[in-house]
């Protein structure tokens, strides 16, 4: 492994498949605004080979993993693939899984499975009346949605709801929030639109500009402190786009963990293990003998060796701050030391 040391856990992508088209997703196979990032969707590792890449993490000290896609439950055999890391004790032990899911194929199979086999669900709720153009599906289904996270909570599965907010949410936010968390979902996910994947096309329609950022963080800890439940957010943010606010429901980070060893890293459809599901860039192939082929581009991440922008310069919090996402930039701004988008935002 080149002494490299790899994160503790480890986010498989078991497929490429997705029954939504979200405009803010960040999946990078579904850029097709930035040809020079054509990320090829190779063949799909099947069921057993993703077996034996859970027999490969269990060998790097590999802790827990979590799983996602595209859509996961799309995937053929993810039943089989669940039992296999419940029976044989693999990675996860006594701790959930995290599976992420948009929910359209949610069933009450899928129900007691995730019961049996000690799943946490997460499912997104990018909308109540925007659910539809959020996700270029031709129903509303954000009932559905709320539906599954009642149905899981009867049942004694944990869920969080994951909601991404955009320009075209931030009016719904609160009753977003609301909704799913008074339908029974234990935790809040909170992500901030990132420029990446399919959402490059609508960035435009969906960037929030920071005095909107902070409506959306104001608004999701006062939902918290009212349900007395708590959140965090999905991704590293600049104290700046904080603007110099503290929560005490919704957790900040504006350090990125990725390919840090108390962090993650991804293995996408096809086994190629990348630095953040953000990234576009594949560094290594799970099945060779030296997983990780571009030492340079990971440590950059796994040493926080990337230099900041210029305007990071002087600033009382460098110590503590990666300047927000480093891949967001990069695939904005062609550098991995640009700006995160929302630092320039007005």
């Amino acid at each position: 492994m080149n002494a490299i040391t790899l994160p503790k856990t480890a986010i498989l992508e078991l497929t490429y498949e997705c029954n939504h088209q979200c405009k803010f997703c960040s999946c990078p196979w579904e850029n097709t605004a930035n040809p020079h990032l054509f990320f090829e969707k190779k063949e799909e590792l099947s069921i057993d080979e993703w077996k034996k890449v859970l027999s490969i993490l269990e060998r790097q000290d590999i802790e827990t993993v979590g799983i996602s896609g595209g859509e996961a439950l799309l995937k053929e055999g993810l039943s089989d693939l669940l039992w296999h890391i419940r029976e044989n004790a693999i990675l996860n032990k006594d701790k959930k899984i995290t599976l992420v899911s948009n929910g359209a194929a949610m069933d009450e199979a899928f129900l007691s499975l995730f019961a049996d086999t000690g799943v946490h669900l997460s499912l997104s709720l990018p909308g109540l009346d925007t659910f539809q153009y959020h996700t270029g599906t031709t129903a509303n289904s954000a009932g559905n949605v709320l539906h599954w996270i009642k149905r899981a909570s009867e049942e004694g599965i944990t869920t969080t709801v994951n909601v991404t907010a955009t320009k075209q949410n931030i009016h719904e936010l609160y009753e977003i929030i609301a909704n799913a968390l008074l339908a029974g979902a234990d935790t809040l996910l909170l992500n901030r639109f990132l420029i990446g994947g399919r959402g490059v096309s609508y960035k435009d329609e969906l960037s929030l500009s920071q005095k909107e950022l902070q409506e959306v963080f104001d608004t999701a800890d006062a939902i918290l402190e009212t349900s007395g439940r708590v959140g965090s957010l999905g991704t590293e943010t600049p104290f700046c786009a904080l603007g110099g606010r503290e929560y005490k429901h919704l957790a900040t980070g504006s350090m990125c963990a990725a390919a840090k060893r108390n962090g993650f890293f991804v293995i996408d459809p096809s086994g190629y293990v990348r630095a953040c599901n953000h990234s576009p860039k594949r560094l290594g192939y799970i099945f060779d003998k030296e997983i990780i082929r571009d030492i340079n581009y990971w440590k950059l991440f796994a040493d926080r060796a990337i230099k900041l922008p210029e305007m990071c310069v002087g600033c009382e919090f460098v110590n503590r701050c990666d300047a927000g996402c480093r891949e967001a930039a990069y695939i904005c701004y062609g550098s991995l030391s640009a700006p995160d988008p929302c630092m320039i935002t007005e």
